[in-house]
């Protein structure tokens, strides 16, 4: 089994991805470490965050003793594909199809999830190399969508992000979904700007107990 097969598999397992994102650097690691502890396995940050390498490599570094893996997300091009695997990413997603981002990762052996919208895109990052399928924004769309797209295109696993709460998560995965992302639904800010981490926890855990229940 490839360490490709391997990260796909832990991250269809974990069923969401926790997309951290605007958090305070000096909190980073903290609010990795409740959200694992939350019961959430598979953790996004953003391409975009200050120092965004440097916060991947800590976040690591705390969850190495566990079956945690780290991502990044919001990779727009090809220089930050191979940023975000120089840090030492497990996975990579992006917002939009970028098939340079496609290449640079599977030249790197790493998984890589563009998003798309509509059927043209899923069969452009399909036939790119693409590994799964991030729809985005999936509350513009709605969880339909995801049979709209695997009905010509067959059986593409596909991960819809945006606009995913505890409320409609059973819906989207009814459609079809092989796992979900979210960010605010599933990660409390305000427990994070008051430094209540077990918050955090909480709010992680509720919205994992909501994925089991929903793939029951």
């Amino acid at each position: 089994m490839t360490r490709k097969h391997e990260i796909k598999t832990a991250l269809i397992d974990s069923g969401v991805t926790a997309v951290l994102r605007d958090i305070p650097e000096d909190r980073m690691v903290d609010v990795a470490r409740a959200v694992h502890e939350g019961d959430v396995r598979a953790i996004e940050l953003t391409a975009d965050a200050d120092r965004c390498s440097e916060q991947v490599a800590a976040v690591d570094r705390e969850l190495a003793d566990t079956d945690a893996i780290v991502g990044v997300g919001t990779v727009m091009d090809a220089a930050a594909a191979r940023n975000a695997i120089e840090a030492g990413a497990d996975f990579v997603l992006g917002p939009h199809l970028d098939e340079d981002v496609i290449e640079v990762c599977n030249r790197a052996g790493v998984l890589v999830i563009p998003g798309i919208m509509t059927p043209t895109e899923a069969a452009d990052a399909m036939a790119a190399g693409a590994d799964m399928l991030k729809l985005f924004p999936a509350s513009t769309v709605g969880p339909g969508h995801i049979g709209a797209i695997q009905g010509p295109l067959g059986d593409v696993e596909i991960m819809p992000t945006g606009g995913i709460d505890t409320d409609n998560v059973a819906d989207f995965f009814d459609a079809g979904a092989v796992a979900v992302g979210a960010g605010s639904a599933l990660v409390d800010y305000e427990a994070i700007r008051s430094g209540d981490m077990d918050g955090v926890r909480k709010s992680a855990a509720a919205f994992a107990d909501a994925v089991d229940d929903a793939r029951e």
